[in-house]
């Protein structure tokens, strides 16, 4: 065979490679779209234990903030303190904070249907009817 009728080589990851680059492109897209995707349960929980302290040592600091060297010190000791006994809690056990989260949704999910249950019971016709008693055109006898 001459050289220009020769087929390359095919490349047996070429398929793998070419999924790559697609799900590459489709997390870029939606990243530029809907922002970065939340983290895992335990790293929001950084997150957020993040925002608290760095609210708390705002109100602390500044011309308008609660002065006083006491107290600023007493906020960063007690920060300090719950920041020590937080991290490695996070650290060894992520995925209870995982389990924790989808449990909650679970309980969401589980409270808003009963919720909906009873709202339908309640606005049902049949149920309407049936307590609002006699109306005032029937005829009770009591005394039978």
């Amino acid at each position: 065979m001459s050289e220009a009728t020769e087929r390359p080589a095919p490349d047996a990851d070429a398929w793998a490679d070419a999924c790559a680059e697609d799900l590459a492109a489709e997390k870029a897209r939606r990243r530029e779209q809907y922002g970065t995707p939340p983290g895992s349960a335990a790293e929001e929980l950084r997150k957020l234990f993040e925002a608290v302290t760095d609210k708390l040592s705002g109100l602390f600091e500044g011309p308008a903030g609660l002065s006083g060297m006491a107290a600023q010190g007493a906020v960063q000791q007690l920060i300090s303190q719950a920041k020590s006994a937080v991290e490695p809690v996070i650290e060894r056990n992520p995925e209870v904070f995982d389990h924790l989260a989808a449990a909650g949704g679970e309980l969401l999910a589980a409270y808003r249907s009963a919720v909906e249950g009873h709202e339908r019971r309640w606005t049902s016709d049949d149920d309407r009817k049936r307590d609002e008693g006699p109306g005032p055109t029937e005829h009770i006898d009591l005394d039978d």
